[in-house]
C-alpha cells in the first residue's frame, strides 16, 4: 500500500494552487455550454424556422433533415480534431496559458459568426471554429492542471474538468430553456451570445496564472521554473522550505533524465521503447469517452428525450447536466482519498453498461408509451451520474499521468484528435439511428453503447495501473522500469528519495538517472 508523502499538506495550505487550477479549468466550461446549447437547438422552433422545415408529423411541427444534424454536430468535431493536432506545435513554443489566449479569440469569433449568419455555410464554419478553440481549451487547461497539482490532489483538481463541464451544460440547457419558445431568432442567438463570456473572462484571469514550471524546465527555463512552482505552492510548505526544494529538485532530475532519453522526434519517441505502453493506455483512456455513448446524450440530448416521449425534453436536458455535476462532485470526494482512479474508471463503465442496457429494454417493450419515457431518463440520468462522475471526469487525470512531460501535449493531442474521429463517427450516424425519417430506433440505440462500454470495462480491467498519489516523475520511474499492472501500488519509487538526499547534501544541480 502506497504511503502518504511528506509533502502532503492539506486542502487549506493548498488553497493557492486550488484556486489557480480552478480558474484554468475554467476553459473547460465553454465545451459544455456549447454542446448543451447546439443540442437544444434542434428542438427549438425559433431554430428549425432558419435551418429546418415545417413536419406536420412531428410533435413541434418542426423537424430538420438528418444531413444537417449531422453536419452541426460533426463539424464541432472536426474543428476539434484540427485544434488538438495544432496544440502541440503551439505548446512546444509558446507554453500552456498563450494556448488558452489563443483558444480565446477564436471562440470570440466563432460566436460572432454563429449569431450572424443565417446560411448553413456560415453555422458550419462557426461549428468548426468553436472545435478548435475548445480543442485548444480542453488540451492546454487539463495538461496545465495536471502539471502544476501537488501529487495528492492532482486527482480531484484535474477533474474540476467534469465540474466546469457540467456547470457549462447546466447554464446552457437552462437558457434554452427560457429562450426555447421564442419564435423569431433570438432562440437560439441569445444563447450563443452568451458564450462571449467566458473567453473574455478565462482571458483575462490568465494573465495572473504562473506558467507550468515542468514546460518551463522542458525550456532550459530552470529559474522561471523555481520562481513558478514557488508561486503554485505558496504557504503549503511554510516552515519546511526544503520541501520546496525537494519537490523541485525530483523534478528537475525526472526532466533532465527524460531529455537525456530522447533521442528521435516527438512521435516516434510516443510510440517507441517504454513509451509505447503509456501511449497505447493513454489512448484507450482517451477513447473511453466516445465509446461511452456520450454523444448520444450530449449530441443530441434534448432530440433523443423528445423523439423518446419524454414529456419536457428541456429540463431533462437540465437534469441531467445536474446529475453529471453531481456525480463529479461524488467523484472527487471518493478520489480525494478513499479510492483510486482504476475503481472509478471500472465502476463508471460497469455501471454505465448497465444503465444503456436498461435504455434499450425499456424501449424495446414500452415502445413510445408514457412509461418507456420514464424508464429511459431514469436509466438516462443515471448514466450520466456515474459516467461522468467516476469516468469523464477521472479519465483527464488519468490520461496526463500516464505520459512522460515532454511528451504530454503531443500525446493527449494526439489522443483527443483520435477520439474526436471516433466522436465524429457517432455523431455523424446516431441521427440514422434516433431520426423517425430514418431508421426511427429512438433509444434501442443504446443497445450498442451498452456493449461498448463492456468492451472498455474489460481494456481498463487488463491494463490500467492504478497511480493515485504518485508524483509524475514517479509515474516515470513505475514505467520505466516495466512493472506490471498490479503491481503498481506496492512498487517502491525512489526518485523523491534521491531528491530528499541531495537536498540534505546541498546539491545544486541533479545528475539524470542511469
Amino acid at each position: 500500500m502506497l504511503q502518504p508523502s511528506r509533502r502532503d499538506t492539506g486542502i487549506a495550505q493548498n488553497w493557492k494552487c486550488i484556486l489557480i487550477c480552478l480558474t484554468m479549468s475554467l476553459a473547460n466550461f465553454q465545451y459544455g455550454y456549447d454542446t448543451a446549447t447546439i443540442g437544444g437547438f434542434q428542438a427549438m422552433p425559433g431554430f428549425l424556422a432558419v435551418y429546418g422545415y415545417r413536419d406536420a408529423k412531428a410533435k413541434i411541427g418542426w423537424n430538420i433533415t438528418t444531413t444537417v444534424q449531422q453536419l452541426i454536430t460533426s463539424f464541432l468535431n472536426i474543428g476539434t480534431i484540427i485544434g488538438v493536432l495544432l496544440t502541440h506545435l503551439w505548446g512546444k513554443r509558446f507554453g500552456r496559458r498563450y494556448g488558452i489566449w489563443i483558444a480565446s479569440l477564436v471562440s470570440f469569433i466563432a460566436a460572432g459568426v454563429q449569431i450572424g449568419t443565417e446560411e448553413l455555410v456560415g453555422l458550419y464554419f462557426g461549428r468548426i471554429l468553436i472545435g478548435v478553440s475548445n480543442g485548444f481549451f480542453i488540451t492546454f487547461a487539463n495538461v496545465y492542471v495536471a502539471e502544476v497539482s501537488p501529487p495528492h490532489l492532482r486527482g480531484p483538481l484535474v477533474s474540476l474538468f467534469g465540474v466546469w463541464v457540467s456547470i457549462g451544460s447546466i447554464i446552457g440547457a437552462t437558457i434554452n430553456n427560457v429562450t426555447k419558445d421564442y419564435a423569431s431568432k433570438l432562440a437560439y442567438q441569445i444563447p450563443l451570445a452568451t458564450l462571449y463570456g467566458i473567453p473574455l473572462l478565462l482571458s483575462t484571469l490568465v494573465f495572473f496564472l504562473p506558467e507550468s514550471p515542468r514546460w518551463l524546465l522542458v525550456q532550459g527555463r530552470d529559474e522561471n521554473a523555481k520562481q513558478s512552482l514557488t508561486i503554485l505552492r505558496g504557504m503549503s510548505f511554510q516552515g519546511r522550505e526544503e520541501l520546496l526544494e525537494e519537490e523541485f529538485l525530483e523534478m528537475q532530475r525526472g526532466i533532465a533524465d527524460e531529455l537525456e532519453k530522447s533521442k528521435r522526434s516527438v512521435l516516434k519517441d510516443m510510440f517507441t521503447g517504454t513509451e509505447l505502453r503509456r501511449t497505447l493506455i493513454c489512448f484507450g483512456v482517451i477513447l473511453s469517452h466516445s465509446s461511452s455513448g456520450i454523444w448520444l446524450i450530449i449530441g443530441y440530448g434534448t432530440f433523443f428525450f423528445q423523439q423518446a416521449g419524454v414529456d419536457r425534453p428541456f429540463l431533462a436536458t437540465i437534469l441531467k447536466s445536474f446529475m453529471g455535476l453531481m456525480g463529479v462532485f461524488t467523484s472527487i470526494f471518493l478520489n480525494y482519498r478513499l479510492v483510486g482512479r482504476r475503481f472509478s474508471m471500472l465502476l463508471g463503465h460497469g455501471s454505465s453498461t448497465v444503465f444503456m442496457l436498461g435504455m434499450g429494454i425499456a424501449a424495446s417493450i414500452h415502445g413510445d408509451s408514457a412509461a418507456s419515457g420514464k424508464a429511459i431518463l431514469g436509466c438516462a440520468l443515471c448514466w450520466y451520474f456515474v459516467y461522468n462522475g467516476f469516468s469523464g471526469a477521472v479519465s483527464w487525470p488519468v490520461a496526463n499521468e500516464l505520459v512522460s512531460s515532454r511528451l504530454r501535449v503531443a500525446t493527449i493531442g494526439c489522443g483527443t484528435a483520435i477520439n474526436y474521429v471516433f466522436a465524429w463517427l457517432t455523431s455523424f450516424t446516431t441521427p440514422y439511428f434516433i431520426n423517425s425519417r430514418e431508421l426511427n430506433w429512438g433509444a434501442k440505440v443504446a443497445y450498442i453503447w451498452a456493449g461498448s462500454n463492456a468492451a472498455t470495462f474489460a481494456f481498463l480491467y487488463f491494463f490500467l495501473p492504478e497511480m493515485r498519489g504518485r508524483s509524475l516523475e514517479e509515474i516515470d520511474e513505475l514505467f520505466q522500469n516495466r512493472v506490471p499492472t498490479r503491481e503498481f501500488p506496492a512498487y517502491h519509487c525512489v526518485s523523491a528519495e534521491v531528491a530528499r538526499e541531495q537536498v540534505l547534501k546541498g546539491a545544486e544541480k541533479p545528475e539524470p538517472v542511469r
